[in-house]
């Protein structure tokens, strides 16, 4: 199982990732409020200001500080698989 901090001590399965984007657009602002009312938004900003938003299968969104770039590198750089050791 492949994991990516997200930032903050906050860490999130890579298989469960759909997708990440930035918040600026009108449909990911809008999705980020509908997921609020649902009951779906995990918000792992601790008051910061939100740069990333992780959609993952269960259809939960994630909140982070963290630059969708950034995000992605860490993924990059992280071992593939734990569980073969």
């Amino acid at each position: 199982m492949q994991l990516i901090s997200i930032g903050f001590g906050s860490i999130i399965v890579a298989s469960r990732v759909i997708a990440m984007v930035t918040p600026d657009t009108a449909p990911i602002k809008r999705l980020i409020t509908e997921s609020r009312e649902r009951g779906l938004l995990i918000d792992a900003t601790y008051g910061r200001r939100t740069r990333s938003v992780i959609i993952a299968d269960s259809g939960h969104v994630v909140l982070s500080a963290i630059l969708p770039k950034a995000l992605i590198g860490r993924l990059k750089n992280a071992p593939e698989d734990l569980d073969d050791e």
